[in-house]
């Protein structure tokens, strides 16, 4: 509110309830930008912050207590409990939201919402806004700016303070006891969907819930970037890639690793995962405060570029595969990316058209990763169908970087020595 401004209104909506099939709904989930604020977990709801108003800035309308729904879908705070539980000044039933938000957003002049996101609230907001302004020949003051909430926000959730990072932490270890069991599990002739459901017990079995949908695609399935089917088997000889992460209360973990099926790589797959675990070193020693974003990538494409020369996959300079990008026909991705309570988390990589300088309290994954294509006959046969992923998470410290996921085995040798035991 101090950002806004005395003359402000914030107003952010709860997430809308989707429908999965008929008359049945999707999980529901907190918008991030509500929950961040309030922690307030449900639908139907908005939040109204009006700095400087002397009958209480922070207001939610909520769902009122009605036994006959709770009785079939579970307890609501309700108006009541909603100043009592989440701190909030005053609270109101949402039926009354048209009556009583037009008079909050007069004599404001400016309005900080997401504009474009949910396309219903939208037009009932435009709605409110014009009943202010056809009150305009009796004094009113309708707003005259809007602006974007993330202008606000987002930069307010890039940084993590000691409470966040203590959750983001919990999803960390509960991933990486989940990536655990997944190879704890592995045999060849284990199906994909297998191996997601004893990674998501653990996550379930710890009050946790997938972060995002779980990819775990053996063999050539490993190379397609965002594989969900998760319908295939792992034969023997074959990689496994497994990018999954839980979330707890609202923040995310994410974490990549590529394994042996049988528990041993092969010369070729060991030549690949080393190379990318090289490039996750390089950026990883990139991740410290005073260095810039882009440092990131361009320090595991360095060492990919190089390797993938070395190797016999690329031929030419270095200089000339980084800078025509002909390195991308293996690496197609960036090398990581903001987390927090979303999986690809706010926040600008970039500022005033530079990339952005490192600071302490920032999360972020590092990624880098080989794809070759099972159908590329211009490679050796040996490479052909390897997918490999390495993903951690990373926080930025005073003087270096912490990495949250670090508890996870990471190297070729780490991995198959656990996988042994």
């Amino acid at each position: 509110m101090r950002m806004a401004g005395d003359d402000a209104i914030v107003i952010v909506p709860a997430a809308a309830e989707r429908i999965r099939s008929r008359d049945t709904h999707y999980p529901y989930r907190q918008d991030s930008d509500l929950l961040y604020l309030t922690g307030f977990p449900e639908p139907e709801a908005v939040l109204a912050l009006i700095p400087g108003r002397r009958h209480g800035e922070a207001i939610l309308f909520c769902r009122e207590r009605d036994p006959e729904r709770e009785g079939w879908d579970g307890p609501r705070v309700g108006p009541e409990g909603a100043v009592e539980a989440f701190g909030v000044d005053d609270a109101y039933p949402i039926t009354d939201l048209d009556d009583i938000l037009p008079g909050l957003l007069e004599g404001r002049s400016r309005v900080y919402y997401h504009f474009g996101r949910d396309a219903e609230f939208d037009l009932k907001l435009i709605g409110w806004l014009n009943r202010v302004r056809a009150q305009v020949r009796s004094g009113a003051q309708p707003p005259h700016e809007f602006l974007e909430l993330g202008h606000l926000l987002d930069e307010l959730r890039l940084f993590k303070d000691a409470g966040e990072l203590k959750l983001m932490q919990k999803a960390a270890d509960v991933s990486v006891a989940a990536h655990e069991a997944a190879m704890r599990a592995a045999r060849p002739g284990i199906a994909e969907y297998e191996l997601q459901a004893e990674l998501e017990y653990v996550f379930r079995r710890n009050a946790a819930t997938p972060a995002y949908n779980s990819i775990v695609g053996a063999g050539a399935n490993a190379c397609v970037l965002h594989y969900n089917a998760n319908s295939g088997a792992a034969r023997g000889g074959e990689l496994v890639l497994i990018d999954a992460g839980a979330e707890v209360q609202g923040y995310a973990a994410d974490i990549t690793r590529t394994f042996p099926v049988n528990g041993r790589f092969s010369p070729a797959q060991r030549a690949l995962h080393d190379l990318v675990g090289q490039a996750h070193a390089a950026a990883l020693a990139k991740a410290r405060p005073g260095e810039v974003w882009d440092s990131i990538h361009e320090a595991a494409v360095a060492t990919l570029a190089e390797g993938l020369l070395r190797l016999g996959l690329l031929k030419g300079k270095l200089e000339k595969v980084i800078a025509d990008g002909s390195y991308k026909r293996f690496y197609r991705h960036k090398t990581g990316h903001w987390l927090g309570l979303d999986v690809h988390d706010v926040g600008d990589y970039r500022v005033d058209g530079q990339s952005r300088v490192l600071e302490p309290g920032m999360v972020f994954t590092i990624e880098p990763g080989l794809y070759v294509d099972a159908n590329d006959t211009t490679v050796d046969a040996k490479w052909r169908g390897i997918g490999i992923r390495t993903e951690d998470d990373v926080l930025v410290t005073k003087d270096g970087a912490r990495m949250l996921t670090a508890a996870l085995a990471r190297s070729a040798d780490e991995i198959e020595a656990f996988m042994a035991r």
